[in-house]
């Protein structure tokens, strides 16, 4: 199903306002809002929103219905989106990341690693999380920064996409991991990633759509928990996460934009767990806190 992108054409001030407006309808039902840059001379920008297909009737009407008070000047303009493999598409030529001690590399740039660096090889796949995406450098610094100053036992990654948080805390930490995914794609990616990186035990997979597997029960409470998601799900799954972190335990959270910090904030503050720090990287922030 072909993915479409729903827009009106402005100044930067209004897109910047219309993009408020989006974020308030559609934010909690994760449909991607944004605004680009057009024409810098001409002050040209753009607020899309993207959906698939067969959302496009119910999210016009709705966008239509916000923008008629003080934006109905602005006629909603129509992108279906070409069909490709975004994810590798994104990978080629990209240059190695560091965060941390860690260095995350496609098989191409294996000779730029320097030493004492904790290299991780990914290539382009079917998951995501390779680095170079804000949220998922911003969790590799973290558990760094976690490691340096706590003591880990075990480590659930949630929504691990390539895997490449689990594998960095399992070479890190030395300690046992879960990592799920929702997607049985990313599962198995995960593990072939995993064993690429040498990681051949220490580490289990499992598709587990939320916390709906006896696999939480298996390998935890755990000592840290990091889930890269999306803003919604994170304060979704507050009550159920926290149940599962140990006591003392740490949670990196990441997957959020700047603006949404506060709310999922709020959604683990109510769950009794403290703030500790807060990285910022290209609009999404990574958010550590403690049980």
């Amino acid at each position: 199903m072909s993915e479409i992108r729903l827009f009106v054409t402005t100044t930067e001030k209004q897109a910047g306002a219309v993009l408020d407006v989006m974020s308030v309808i559609f934010e909690d039902e994760d449909f991607a809002v944004a605004t680009m840059e057009i024409d810098e001379r001409r002050d040209v920008w753009e607020a899309s929103v993207y959906m698939m297909a067969g959302e496009e009737e119910s999210v016009r009407s709705r966008l239509a219905d916000a923008l008629a008070a003080d934006f109905s000047d602005l006629p909603i303009e129509r992108e279906v989106l070409p069909e490709i493999d975004w994810i590798a598409k994104s990978l080629e030529g990209l240059a190695p990341v560091r965060a941390g001690r860690f260095v995350v590399h496609g098989s191409h740039d294996r000779d730029k690693v320097k030493t004492g660096e904790i290299a991780i090889e990914i290539d382009a796949g079917q998951a995501f999380g390779t680095g170079h995406h804000g949220t998922t450098a911003g969790c590799l610094e973290m558990l760094a920064s976690v490691a340096r100053s706590r003591r880990v036992r075990n480590v659930l990654d949630l929504g691990t996409g390539s895997g490449v948080l689990a594998i960095a805390a399992r070479k890190l930490l030395h300690v046992p991991g879960l990592a799920t995914d929702i997607d049985p794609v990313a599962t198995r990616v995960a593990s072939d990633n995993a064993r690429r990186n040498g990681v051949v035990d220490g580490l289990t997979f499992a598709t587990a759509p939320g916390f709906h597997s006896t696999a939480f029960g298996r390998h935890g409470p755990f000592d840290l928990v990091i889930a890269n998601i999306l803003a919604r799900p994170l304060m979704k799954m507050a009550p159920q996460l926290v149940a599962n972190l140990a006591p003392g335990g740490s949670v990196i959270l990441s997957g959020i934009l700047a603006e949404q910090r506060w709310k999922v904030l709020a959604a683990y503050n109510g769950q009794r767990l403290k703030h500790v720090r807060t990285i910022w990287k290209n609009g999404w922030v990574t958010i550590h806190l403690t049980k």
